[in-house]
């Protein structure tokens, strides 16, 4: 089994208010797509403005926050939250989907591309190289505190911690041998 490191998910605690690990990498991860998006413009690009882009981080951070909540309420517990819808809202209990997220995302640059008068195939293609490196602190917080991966065990590799290219299994895998 994959045994993952067990973190305390609060950062620091604020009097009442509890900073998650989770929320710094989000944090990390806005400000590493407006520094680097800030790099691109000044090094010639002018598919936007300086202003635009801030204007699009707005944009993708309510994307990604919507959509990753409600990937998580259409993807994986529907029946729960249909039959509990006043819990959709409670988001400080956690529940937030990839999936969600990048479609969040992906809808909110069509929206704001139609908004400035930018295709979404030349937003996507100015922010595809320095994207990733935005996406990454909220994956590996995600991974760090055992939200991904398996938590039940699993006999297919179709994620990324079953994997037979790298031999990491979730749970023994079933031998074809008569025992």
């Amino acid at each position: 089994m994959l045994i993952h490191p067990q973190f305390d998910p609060v950062a620091i605690h604020l009097g009442p208010l509890a900073v998650h690990w989770y929320g710094l990498m989000y944090l990390l991860g806005f400000a590493l797509f407006l520094t680097m998006g800030k790099y691109r413009l000044k090094n010639g690009n002018d598919v936007l403005t300086v202003p635009q882009l801030d204007d699009m981080l707005m944009y993708g951070a309510v994307g990604v926050v919507v959509g990753g909540r409600l990937g998580e309420v259409l993807f994986y517990q529907p029946g729960y939250y249909f039959s509990h819808p006043l819990e959709i809202f409670t988001v400080w209990k956690g529940g937030m989907s990839f999936h969600g997220g990048f479609l969040g995302v992906l809808i909110a640059v069509a929206i704001y591309g139609r908004k400035v008068g930018r295709g979404f195939w030349q937003l996507t293609d100015f922010s595809r190289r320095w994207c990733r490196w935005a996406w990454r602190p909220a994956a590996s917080a995600t991974s760090s505190t055992a939200s991904c991966g398996a938590a039940w065990p699993t006999r297919t590799c179709r994620g990324r911690c079953c994997s037979r290219r790298r031999g990491w299994r979730t749970s023994p895998r079933p031998s074809n041998r008569p025992t």
